[in-house]
């Protein structure tokens, strides 16, 4: 995979993230999540810049024009997507009162989204995913993590957590609150 497919990879990873981040901070009216889907879209933009500029500095031959078109067209309908959750996020940033058919749907959903941080002194900072077992101990999946300014999406069982990430993880209401205290530093892993 050359850099320019790496770079549409995650275009595209971002849009994924940004979609289910902007429809969980609608359905439980959660700014904090819709914030993190603003600077989402934000990191869109500078890796949609990227892609255009490797794009044009491509040799202009025939085949490299139809591969740069391919390219183009989808960035362009990515942005398109990641746009679209922007938009969504927005809704709840301005404080728009939820339409009744949200409200109703909530009542039907059991689970949330919910985003932390990795305090120092968490348990959680230096080990892998694999070995805290999130899932099985508090119910919380970690569909991603913010280390800076960067993403990492899908994460595995080997990927280790390092004080100062962002954790964007799905699960229980319950179990949100034991992630939330296992994150702060509040409770250990070990102890569930």
């Amino acid at each position: 995979m050359d850099e320019m497919e790496r770079k549409l990879l995650e275009l595209k990873n971002t849009s994924e993230l940004m979609i289910d981040l902007a429809y969980s901070s609608v359905l439980f009216n959660n700014t904090e999540i819709a914030e993190e889907v603003i600077f989402l879209d934000k990191r869109m933009e500078e890796i949609a810049d990227e892609i255009e500029e490797a794009i044009l500095s491509m040799e202009p031959t025939k085949e490299v024009l139809v591969k740069a078109l391919v390219l183009l067209n989808l960035k362009i309908t990515i942005e398109k997507i990641g746009e679209s959750a922007a938009s969504i996020a927005d809704v709840v940033i301005r404080g728009f009162s939820q339409h009744p058919v949200i409200s109703m749907s909530l009542m039907d959903s059991e689970v949330l989204t919910e985003r932390v941080e990795i305090s120092p002194g968490s348990s959680l900072s230096d080990k892998a995913l694999g070995e805290i077992r999130l899932a099985s101990r508090c119910g919380m999946f970690v569909i991603a993590i913010k280390r800076g300014r960067r993403y990492i999406y899908g994460p595995g069982k080997n990927t280790i957590l390092q004080e100062g990430d962002t954790l964007l993880a799905r699960g229980p209401e319950d179990g949100a609150e034991v992630f939330r205290k296992l994150a702060s530093g509040k409770m250990d892993y070990r102890d569930l």
